[in-house]
């Protein structure tokens, strides 16, 4: 363990989300009195580390982590047990033991006083009570994209984060691939000329719709906690799309939708490589239709246009809808498109550009993981740092409010607000089922 916390974990579970009483039983619950038995963890050479949500990226994050010599996995969460179980096979399997702790509330992980640092990787409508209250227990943090359904929720992650000096890697990976960095350096350091344009597209009609009635109740499966998956979404009949992929990206309940939960990945490039698309205040006009089946009701395709005093101007739309999906910065000397794909330039010559020494550089993290355990070690920010995190993600939420509003809309960058208009500052926050809270 890197540091001596003193918080017991009565108090943690008292503090976090409000609650006052004693936590649920679950049935596959492990009492905090013998996890890890069985398994030797060296406190000063290795961080110890648990995964929070255990599904398809919670177990690409796990198996990221086990590779890397310097960290210790030691406990799992989810909602789910039979998730839960894989989660322990593959780390126990890793390690050679049965060593591995399985909880059904991360309350209980995070009150564990041995473990460093914590991957997030639940539905999006958790982020942001599971990342205050790691903050706060402590520990350091992996936490997937986007911050939350809600502007406030990344203010909220950003201040803790910051008030309990913990580290916070973002999950928006493409921070951590050459080619990314490379459009973005080329962007902020002028090599395009003075940025005018800034072109973002992300999927949005790419995933189908499931359902096109009205989904029955079903019996909630044993070995699944509905009540704690919904957390602090509102209660409603259990069907098996409101938690299976890729039903609860497109359900407002759990996820903005793509316009952020995807869109973030681009929109960061964007912030990162031109910083006034989220430094200056803009308007911003959303055009869009949403989703109205069964359980899937967020946005289906947007066309977002944000402009700024200085004459800047940002879209993001659906791929295709008209952007490429990717990030494309154009100035009065030629563009860069970046995506996973690939990078793109006119005049081509810019892809041979080698930026100098007295020139800005965004970093050197080749994988996104080993970023963050370095900066676990050395406290200083990792690649994707918090404050982006939150910028990324509002630059989503802001034009989804816009667009279910149906207007223009003003927004403050210094008070990150909306100028003059109380009923789109409500909308910054989502309500929370009791007793859960911020």
């Amino acid at each position: 363990m890197l540091q001596n916390r003193k918080i017991s974990r009565r108090s943690l579970l008292k503090q976090t989300a409000g609650i006052t009483a004693g936590l649920a039983t679950f049935p596959y619950f492990v009492p905090s009195s013998s996890l890890g038995k069985g398994r030797s963890v060296d406190p000063t050479n290795r961080i110890v580390m648990g995964c929070v949500g255990v599904g398809g990226q919670g177990t690409y994050n796990t198996k990221a982590f086990l590779n890397n010599p310097a960290v210790q996995m030691v406990a799992v969460c989810d909602v789910n047990e039979d998730r839960s179980k894989k989660a322990k096979n593959l780390i126990d399997k890793h390690y050679g033991d049965e060593g591995c702790a399985i909880f059904g509330d991360f309350r209980e992980l995070l009150a564990r006083e041995d473990i460093d640092a914590v991957v997030i990787a639940t539905q999006d409508h958790w982020h942001a009570l599971i990342a205050t209250a790691a903050a706060k227990a402590g520990k350091d943090m992996y936490c997937e994209k986007p911050t939350g359904v809600a502007v406030n929720e990344g203010k909220a992650i950003r201040d803790a984060v910051r008030r309990y000096g913990r580290v916070f890697q973002f999950g928006t990976q493409q921070r951590s691939e050459r080619n990314f960095r490379f459009a973005c350096e080329l962007a902020i350091n002028g090599y395009v000329g003075r940025i005018h344009t800034v072109k973002v597209g992300a999927p949005g009609p790419y995933y189908k719709r499931s359902y096109n009635k009205p989904p029955a109740e079903e019996p909630v499966p044993e070995g699944f906690d509905y009540d704690m998956y919904l957390g602090p979404a509102p209660m409603k009949p259990y069907n098996g799309g409101r938690w299976a992929f890729p039903d609860w990206y497109l359900t407002w309940d759990y996820c903005a939708g793509f316009i952020v939960n995807w869109g973030v990945h681009h929109l960061d490039i964007a912030n990162w490589g031109c910083p006034a698309v989220s430094d200056e205040p803009f308007e911003v006009e959303c055009k869009g239709s949403y989703r109205n089946d069964g359980l899937t009701d967020n946005i289906n395709d947007w066309q977002a246009e944000f402009t700024y005093p200085s004459g800047l101007r940002m879209t993001h739309t659906d791929t295709g809808n008209p952007n490429k999906q990717g990030c494309q910065f154009e100035g009065d000397k030629g563009w860069v498109h970046v995506n996973r794909q690939g990078v793109w330039a006119e005049p081509a010559s810019l892809l041979n550009v080698s930026t100098k020494p007295n020139e800005i550089h965004l970093g050197d993290s080749t994988s996104h993981h080993a970023d963050f355990i370095n900066s676990v070690r050395t406290r200083r920010d990792p690649i994707a740092p918090v404050e982006a995190a939150h910028k990324a993600s509002y630059l989503g939420l802001v034009p989804e409010i816009a667009c279910r509003l149906g207007r223009k809309l003003k927004w403050d960058s210094a008070k990150e607000e909306f100028v003059d208009d109380r009923e789109a500052n409500q909308m910054m926050t989502r309500p929370m089922r009791s007793p859960w809270h911020l």
